[in-house]
């Protein structure tokens, strides 16, 4: 037989404890703190993608931001980071409506646009616009988003959409934001002759694979669901929203 201590008596055996006191068996024990909630895992992104002349597929992951998502495509495909001038999505092709900008559908597809032929241009500016939509890719390329029909350099044939403007009169642009290389083209005198050097997106070998249906590059055309997107910040974190 046991005896009930001073303070009562003592619980069964193998009975709960709270503090190294005996508590009746079935009485709750008080509330703690509540246990924190694991943190929810993070999905595995892993996108598609190719080099918009021409490539076998890569598979990247981990970016968070532009820059980080050409080192990884240019990992995959051993090329300089400093090679990518652009990418668009679901299209090889020059496509200003499918640029890739601040977010990516979970299902886009990644074409990789990089350096093709240098060329110079000589400009005279007859008028005070040029014609020129400037966008730059976040890594430090500015270049040629639409060219206004019937302007200057709607006139010069050897100007095209998708043209990265590496140099102004010699002096490099490479490292400017959208906004500054347009104010310094707006801000050269009329009539003075001023010229552009400008590096094109490589091509394709004449887009061989264009002649039949069947040489559609893989993700050409395919529309992404839209339910889940990737959004790229500048800084801190990318954020995966619905």
């Amino acid at each position: 037989m046991q005896r009930a201590g001073r303070h009562g008596r003592q619980p069964p055996e193998g009975g709960p404890m709270e503090n190294g006191v005996g508590q009746e068996p079935g009485t709750p024990e008080p509330p703690g703190p509540a246990a924190p909630r694991a943190p929810r895992s993070r999905p595995r992104l892993v996108f598609h993608t190719q080099l918009a002349h021409g490539s076998p597929t890569g598979r990247i992951e981990g970016f968070t931001n532009v820059k980080e998502l050409y080192a990884k495509i240019a990992e995959v495909f051993d090329i300089s980071p400093t090679e990518i001038l652009f990418c668009t999505l679901n299209t090889h092709k020059v496509d200003m409506q499918k640029l890739l900008g601040g977010q990516i559908g979970l299902e886009d597809f990644i074409f990789a646009h990089v350096r093709g032929e240098t060329k110079e241009v000589e400009v005279t500016k007859t008028e005070d616009a040029l014609g020129l939509t400037i966008t730059d890719n976040g890594a430090g390329y500015a270049f040629i988003k639409r060219i206004k029909e019937g302007s200057i350099i709607n006139r010069l044939q050897t100007v095209s959409v998708g043209d990265s403007i590496e140099a102004i009169n010699d002096h490099t642009i490479v490292g400017c934001r959208h906004y500054e290389v347009a104010r310094m083209l707006r801000e050269l005198p009329r009539a003075q002759p001023f010229t552009l050097r400008l590096v094109q997106p490589k091509k394709a070998f004449d887009m061989i694979g264009q002649r039949t249906r069947a040489g559609k590059s893989p993700g050409e055309g395919r529309v992404a669901s839209g339910k889940e997107t990737l959004r790229l910040r500048t800084q801190g974190p990318a954020v995966l929203e619905e």
